[in-house]
């Protein structure tokens, strides 16, 4: 057994005491679909394809998270849609310090090469919890080629300073992680509870605005000139 299955097989058996056991069925469908707005409407429609698309690996269906990376770090793009209520919800959430080399809260791309410190795009699967760097944190498995590495590279999601309200409002975008999924204190304990034992977190550059109107990343010249913030680069849970 090589050292991710043996990671892989180590994290299930851990998880089986938090999670019932996957029960094969069909993606539900999101309550009250008529009342949701367009931006939802396209977040609950990714969020069903992706989890038909690896329905095999998970264990839970009743919450998608989906981090759209197509927005700047300085907006909530980090979106639960709950199947169960037909709502989403949205948290603030930090990309990798390589895939945003000038600091400006824009990601430029992903990378799924262990050290590149890239945020990956992809599908991943939560396990359950786990005690790292910053307290509780929860270990992820990329499902598809572009994230393949997220369990040795150990690409998580856990709680950060740099991604705090306050943070944001002293330097109008969050921190960067080492590709990890960065959260606040308070965000984070609703990803405890919420995202945690077997659910589909989905990672792209989608830039779906809040009107659901397509959000264009501007051209790197004109984002302004390099920050000046201290680099916070910490090293991943």
């Amino acid at each position: 057994m090589n050292r991710r299955d043996l990671i892989k097989h180590s994290l299930a058996a851990g998880a089986a005491g938090l999670v019932l056991p996957r029960i094969a069925r069909a993606t539900p469908l999101p309550a009250t679909p008529n009342a949701l707005g367009q931006r939802d409407r396209q977040l609950f429609a990714i969020a069903k394809e992706q989890m038909e698309k690896h329905s095999a690996n998970l264990w839970r269906t009743d919450l998608v998270g989906i981090a759209d990376y197509g927005l700047r770090s300085s907006e909530p793009r980090f979106h639960f849609c709950n199947f169960e209520t037909g709502k989403v919800s949205s948290f603030y959430v930090a990309h990798g310090a390589g895939s945003d080399p000038e600091h400006d809260g824009w990601l430029d791309w992903f990378s799924n090469v262990p050290e590149s410190m890239c945020s990956s795009q992809g599908a991943y699967m939560t396990y359950g919890w786990y005690t790292g760097k910053y307290g509780t944190s929860i270990r992820l498995d990329g499902l598809d080629a572009s994230n393949s590495n997220a369990l040795d590279r150990a690409i998580v999601m856990h709680r950060a300073a740099y991604a705090e309200p306050a943070f944001l409002a002293k330097w109008g975008k969050l921190g960067r992680s080492n590709g990890c999924f960065a959260m606040s204190e308070e965000d984070f304990k609703v990803a405890l509870l919420q995202m945690a034992g077997g659910r589909l977190l989905f990672a792209d550059r989608l830039g779906i605005g809040q009107d659901g109107q397509h959000v264009a990343v501007p051209p790197a010249d004109l984002r302004g000139p390099p920050s000046m913030q201290p680099e916070t680069r910490p090293d991943a849970a």
